[in-house]
């Protein structure tokens, strides 16, 4: 079986992506301001915004071009237009300005997974991917997610204090997901620590370790045909997916899961610890959990852009000239944020779910997928605060810093205090 490429753009070249052309940088391009970008995201938009409309270029890194694409509508635009707006990284005409070692290597790196499939493949490989996930029973879900909880607080509940991301939020996902796939304890710890080496020098090791553990899942499925696991559900069905796809699906699906998920429950915990509106909760009481869920996915989403699309045609959006070959970022925070379609954001998203949080169109978050996501994180906060009701930041929320890189924001730590607890 062949190992995932995750540092270049190999495999057939599309009639989309030739030789780099005279003037690849569009005019006006605007070097991203990182800082800014890290420290008041949304004013960063709205400047932005007012500038240069809804659809802006940026410079990555100082020399990588591609499209902010900003505004709600035209996110939307962009991802229910697949056959304009394609999802096969190797059609960007940019790849000669790439860095070996570009930090979005992992996330745009073509590699043979269903998410940056296309077409009728994409089509036959999601819907067993989405059938896979739909066929896990949710109260199994929901009993798999207390019992993860339970022992992860029980290794900090005796000693008062805790972080909440590094000891709480950060491990539950993977943990869950993992035994859902059809590992044991052991190979769903290996595979998380493995997962946390995924970038950088080390992520090719990393990733073959990773490999090697879903190959012997596989192995162990086909063994037992009778095993009830996503695992086995994909291998049995009518799709003929092969033992590669299997595989290369598996294990896109749980780096997409992770660290949103974990990103998802630390970004709520936070809200919920430092919002006043949200102490009922804290005494005990879970009514608002959905409510500070909800929030975070339109105010502090977990993956603000996403990377991305690549124009298949020289086309129009948001006022700008796109060519052929050209790379979108998506601006999922942004388009949460679009003035145009929500003018007063302050107010609060209330019940409102119309958020791009998991994106949107075919290559979106599948929605079994948010399900899982959605009940992982309602879970792990319900089940702190039921063993933990009087936890409380143990610094000042100003204190609290941010772990920001392009596709990823979550709180980096959440250090609490709460009364010594006993064992579960």
């Amino acid at each position: 079986m062949t190992t995932p490429d995750l540092t270049s753009p190999s495999g057939p070249v599309f009639p989309s992506a030739p030789a780099p052309p005279d003037g690849v940088v569009p005019a006006g391009s605007v070097p991203l301001d990182y800082q800014r970008f890290r420290d008041e995201p949304l004013e960063f938009y709205r400047e932005l915004r007012r500038e240069h409309g809804p659809v802006v270029p940026i410079l990555l890194d100082g020399k990588i071009p591609v499209w902010m694409v900003l505004g709600y509508r035209e996110v939307v635009r962009v991802t229910t237009d697949p056959n304009r707006f394609a999802r096969d990284s190797r059609r960007w005409h940019s790849w000669h300005l790439v860095p070996p070692d570009w930090e979005l290597t992992t996330f745009v790196g073509y590699r043979p997974t269903g998410l940056f499939s296309e077409g009728a493949d994409h089509q036959r490989r999601s819907e067993a991917i989405c059938d896979g996930l739909a066929s896990v029973d949710q109260f199994e879900l929901r009993a798999q997610c207390e019992r993860v909880a339970d022992q992860l607080i029980d290794t900090f509940a005796g000693s008062g204090r805790a972080d909440l991301v590094a000891e709480y939020a950060g491990q539950i996902p993977l943990r869950v997901v993992t035994r859902l796939y059809g590992l044991d304890d052991a190979e769903s710890a290996a595979l998380q620590d493995d997962s946390l080496h995924l970038t950088g020098s080390e992520a090719p090791v990393a990733l073959q370790r990773m490999q090697t553990r879903m190959e012997a899942l596989i192995e162990r499925v086909r063994e037992n045909p009778d095993q009830v696991s996503v695992a086995a559900h994909l291998v049995s069905h009518p799709a003929g997916l092969t033992d590669d796809e299997i595989i290369n699906d598996l294990l896109g699906s749980i780096y997409a899961v992770q660290q949103p998920t974990s990103d998802l429950i630390g970004n709520a915990l936070r809200l919920m610890l430092t919002d006043e509106r949200f102490a009922i909760t804290l005494s005990g009481g879970r009514r608002s959990v959905g409510q500070a869920l909800n929030e975070v996915l339109w105010e502090d989403t977990p993956v603000p852009f996403w990377i991305g699309r690549w124009a298949a045609e020289d086309t129009m959006l948001g006022g700008q000239r796109i060519r052929k070959g050209d790379c979108l970022m998506l601006g999922l925070a942004a388009a949460n944020a679009d003035p145009d379609v929500r003018p007063d954001f302050h107010s609060g998203a209330g019940g409102n779910q119309a958020h791009m949080a998991f994106s949107h169109g075919k290559h979106g978050c599948p929605p079994a997928a948010r399900e899982i996501a959605e009940v992982i994180a309602t879970a792990a906060i319900e089940v702190l605060l039921d063993r933990l009701p009087d936890v409380t930041l143990s610094v000042p929320p100003a204190d609290l810093d941010w772990r920001v890189t392009l596709v990823m924001r979550g709180v980096a730590a959440l250090p609490v205090q709460f009364t010594p607890a006993h064992l579960h």
